[in-house]
């Protein structure tokens, strides 16, 4: 008797708060297929894991922190050791810091790097084989409006968006004639706890915020519809055409003043 086929399966990475939170409840809402919850934290993991069960939804949870090297390596086995395949991949997992580039510590500006593009990559790399083979997978990488200028204060972060949002356009355009559909998702500021990890608080841009739920929203709309690129809310959308009519220079000098610090009140 030969072996039965893995159960087709959606990898959320970055899954236990924020963006990828909201795009699991609303996947589980509206597909059947086995989700993968992946994050650092087990406990946030399996609480919304139980929740998302008593639907019926097959839900498995893989904690592993993603920011260290062949961590991607692992996923992929572990997901393959629970007789799944990995039809989608949504690459949530990622952090961006605050601060002028010479005042950031090496070692997070190296886990930044490592989380945002490589591990992504290695990812995407894994994925495909299996999805070439059936004609069939979505990929969602999460970029940022950031990726579109340069961005003072988030010198590493943005540029690592600008990667994956470079790549993932080409990897759309490759895979398209492999029935593989690729989407890179450009939200702005948006209320989750990525403001707490990169120091964001007190900036324009968070005043500007977006829910996680809308974002998650637009993102699953253009990835079904097999849109390269969207960028959500609409305070955003405008961006990547005001990129192209302004100066580099002025943009960069609006972006930094959109993340620039207010400087705390002191008593006389």
């Amino acid at each position: 008797m030969s072996p039965s086929a893995p159960v087709l399966a959606t990898v959320i990475t970055g899954a236990s708060s924020g963006i990828g939170e909201a795009l699991a409840r609303q996947l589980a809402a509206a597909e059947e297929q086995a989700l993968v919850l992946v994050a650092r934290r087990a406990a946030r993991l399996e609480a919304l894991a139980s929740e998302l069960r008593q639907s019926g939804r097959r839900v498995e949870v893989i904690a592993l922190d993603l920011e260290q090297p062949g961590s991607a390596g692992k996923l992929v086995e572990a997901v393959t050791a629970r007789g799944l395949a990995i039809d989608t991949l949504i690459n949530n997992a990622g952090f961006g810091i605050n601060d002028p580039f010479a005042d950031m510590p090496l070692d997070r500006i190296q886990g930044m790097m490592q989380l945002n593009m490589v591990a992504l990559t290695e990812l995407c790399h894994a994925v495909l084989p299996g999805m070439r083979q059936r004609r069939a997978g979505r990929i969602m990488n999460i970029a940022s409006v950031a990726a579109f200028q340069a961005c003072p204060r988030f010198a590493v972060y943005g540029a690592t968006k600008s990667y994956v949002l470079m790549f993932s356009e080409a990897l759309a355009a490759e895979e398209k004639r492999n029935g593989i559909r690729v989407t890179a998702v450009c939200p702005g500021a948006t209320d989750t706890p990525f403001h707490d990890v990169a120091g964001n608080h007190g900036t324009f841009a968070a005043k500007l915020m977006d829910s996680p739920e809308l974002v998650a929203r637009s993102a699953l709309r253009a990835l079904n519809g097999g849109t390269p690129v969207i960028v959500t809310g609409l305070m955003n959308k405008p961006l990547p055409l005001f990129v192209r009519l302004f100066p580099r220079s002025v943009v960069t000098w609006m972006a930094g003043l959109l993340v620039q610090r207010e400087k705390p009140v002191t008593g006389a």
